[in-house]
């Protein structure tokens, strides 16, 4: 058997190069994530130095649970949402250093967008737990509060209603996806008027295995589509404004979170991969990118994606340096901050793209 000093040496070297790790090297923990930071993961052009503390903050006055979603509004101010009650909304400048907090009392707050109306920049909050999605300015000023399904008679008072995400199309329209519920998107119009829902629990191509994101795809501007997340199937779903299916965009092995567009390229945290036996594996997050022809091009924290006959292998973490990547927020420098869920409170982690 090599010494454990031989093994740190080669796992070293292959972060560095951000190259493959072994996952049974993964299995056995010999990692510590802290010899990670500051080394380079990622593949191709895309590839980023780690700054594993750059998010870190004094955990007794503006404490996290998990962290879920991040933004950045015009002001390149960084905007996060977390589940711990005290601190729903956390706002970071770019170098890490608070610059603000506020709380809506929600003890779920998940999913966050940002949406510029022209004269204001407003968020919209979804919470799983109380079913609420409510938009509020950037400050917390409360400007609206969707109606349940249950309220507009869509649902049964059975049907479960627990909304992940919400995405905002030009002319307002509101899609809600209701990831932990009963799987579908809803479409409301800007002032909070039901319009249509499509999807649902199930394995046709238009139905969804946790529907955790929804987001508008504006890459062709000519083509428009809702880029929607099914996360058990390990797929983002196509779909046009109007709720009819288009494509499925296949990701064997990655547990993907929302959509995040930013100018041709697709980001998006991987919650889990299927590191044991194909299962679901806790702890095995990392980063996947997306070309404009929705095509794997760099897999930050995972395995490099291959192709054969155009069809994707299976991707799967590759450096333990994630526990479970919820979301990814990209800056003007195309540098990466990464919020996680379930990764012992801690903060969020920023990738430098070198």
């Amino acid at each position: 058997m090599k010494s454990n000093r031989r093994k740190f040496i080669k796992i070293s070297g292959l972060a560095v190069g951000g190259l493959a790790v072994s996952p049974a090297i993964h299995s056995f923990g010999i990692i510590n994530r802290s010899i990670l930071s500051e080394q380079i993961i990622g593949h191709g052009d895309f590839r980023y130095r780690v700054h594993q503390e750059w998010g870190n903050l004094n955990p007794a006055t503006t404490p996290v649970n998990n962290c879920h979603e991040m933004v950045m509004d015009t002001k390149g101010r960084l905007i996060m949402t977390t589940d711990e009650p005290r601190n729903n909304i956390i706002i970071y400048d770019k170098s890490g250093k608070l610059l603000n907090s506020w709380t809506l009392d929600l003890a779920s707050a998940h999913g966050l967008t940002l949406f510029d109306e022209g004269d204001q920049e407003v968020l919209y909050i979804t919470d799983p737990n109380s079913g609420k999605v409510i938009k509020t300015t950037t400050d917390g000023k409360v400007l609206l509060i969707l109606p349940s399904p249950k309220e507009i008679g869509i649902y049964n008072e059975s049907d479960n209603y627990k909304p992940t995400e919400t995405a905002i199309a030009d002319n307002g329209d509101i899609y809600v996806a209701d990831g932990y519920g009963s799987q579908y998107i809803i479409q409301y119009s800007p002032e909070g008027e039901y319009i249509k829902h499509w999807g649902g629990a199930g394995d046709n191509e238009d139905q969804f295995a946790t529907a955790h994101g929804v987001a508008i795809d504006k890459r062709d501007p000519n083509n428009i589509t809702l880029m929607c997340t099914s996360r058990g199937h390990n797929s983002f779903k196509r779909f046009t404004l109007e709720g009819d299916y288009i494509d499925t965009v296949f990701l064997p092995g990655a547990y993907v979170c929302r959509a995040v567009l930013d100018d041709d390229i697709l980001y998006s945290g991987v919650c889990w991969s299927r590191l044991k036996y194909l299962n679901r594996t806790s702890d095995s997050g990392f980063i996947t990118i997306l070309d404009k022809n929705n095509k794997v091009i760099s897999n930050p924290g995972g395995t490099a994606p291959v192709y054969e006959n155009d069809k994707l292998r299976l991707i799967t973490q590759d450096i333990p340096l994630f526990n479970h990547c919820h979301d990814v927020c990209v800056d003007n420098d195309k540098n990466l901050y990464v919020c996680q869920w379930n990764a012992n409170k801690t903060y969020p982690i920023k990738l430098e793209r070198v």
